[in-house]
């Protein structure tokens, strides 16, 4: 696994206010160890559900997943976010996903089932409005989660010229396009009904994606064609060696930088499961326990595996084995109702 220099850098913790979080929460990374030291928090912005970073790392960008749904930006050049203008409204409902994409941020707006685009400036600061809201339709197997679209997650593939949007409610994958005006939808993929996709991580090299299932754990894993926006599922992998012992809702997946290695996380299980990619396909190599409960997301960074434990409060670290890619625990920071965690850059530094 790549080696980023074991600097020292800063994490990003989104987590929900409504629940008794902290808003943003802004700690310092050790390189070395992948330690966490709380430094500030802001608790502005309602429920910031899921963060992302400008390509230079100066701005954070946050949903705000409401009824009303809105995104904010943040200069994060100090200890403490800043905010830049009042949130702006995304035009649909419980955003909980973002990622920036052709001078935009993108947002998977759950409630509504819709994905909104809205303009960054040149600053980093957002236009007042969405210049675009795609709409999704359609409705799957599984009542209730299914009765409608539910977009969950929104992000650009490696190539930069697809917007690849996943719909929970939908048993879809939709591939997009954003020019000058509109999103326009390309193609869109069905899964197997009643599995539920939530997320997807792509093959850095760009040649897969991993569909991760919420209503089934399991991994689609996909082939991905850039030059024609196409993704064809080819096998769909259990993330857990046995039958769950109660509830099991896959949350969140990461592949490593160097190709060799994804992970899952599920909840209720409380497991980070490990695979080793063969070709077309995953092989599960081991689950450990997320060291917390209810891990709604993971992030890796520096070789380390980063987990938000929404339910016992707390964010982890593992180190990761560069041959198996098999997590270690190594410590937890508290941070109540804890929703994701991004990794940046030291405040300052590019």
């Amino acid at each position: 696994m790549a080696d980023v220099g074991r600097r020292r850098g800063r994490a990003y913790i989104g987590s929900f206010t409504a629940a008794g979080g902290q808003g943003i929460i802004t700690a310092a990374v050790d390189g070395s160890s992948g330690a966490l030291t709380v430094l500030s928090g802001v608790d502005d912005l309602p429920d910031p559900a899921y963060l992302a970073l400008s390509p230079g790392g100066d701005t954070l960008y946050a949903v705000s997943e409401t009824a009303e749904g809105a995104v904010a930006a943040y200069r994060v050049t100090g200890h403490t976010p800043e905010p830049l203008g009042p949130p702006v409204p995304v035009g649909g409902s419980g955003p909980v996903h973002l990622s920036l994409f052709a001078g935009h941020v993108l947002t998977a707006n759950y409630g509504s089932g819709s994905v909104s685009a809205v303009p960054v400036r040149a600053d980093g600061t957002l236009a007042d409005a969405p210049s675009a809201v795609l709409r999704h339709t359609g409705s799957g197997p599984h009542t209730p989660r299914q009765q409608g679209p539910h977009a969950h997650q929104v992000l650009p593939d490696p190539s930069g010229r697809w917007a690849v949007s996943v719909d929970l409610g939908t048993d879809s994958v939709r591939v997009c396009t954003l020019a000058d005006g509109p999103l326009d939808l390309h193609r869109e993929i069905a899964l197997r009904p009643g599995s539920g996709p939530r997320h997807l991580a792509f093959h850095p090299y760009g040649t897969y994606a991993y569909v991760l299932n919420e209503l089934t754990p399991t991994v689609t894993v996909c082939h991905w064609d850039a030059d024609d926006g196409t993704l064809k599922p080819l096998v769909e992998t259990p993330v857990l060696p046995g039958a769950p012992a109660g509830d099991a809702y896959p949350s969140g997946i990461v592949a490593s930088p160097d190709g060799r290695f994804v992970w899952t996380a599920t909840r209720g299980e409380d497991v980070l499961s490990t695979f080793a990619v063969e070709g077309d396909e995953l092989r599960l190599t081991g689950t450990v326990t997320c060291a917390g409960h209810w891990p709604r997301a993971i992030t890796e960074a520096g070789g380390f595996l980063y987990v938000a434990n929404e339910r016992s409060g707390d964010v982890s670290w593992f180190a990761l084995d560069p041959d198996r890619g098999l997590p270690r625990y190594e410590g937890s920071i508290e941070a109540p109702a804890a929703s994701c965690v991004v990794i940046g850059p030291e405040a300052g530094r590019a």
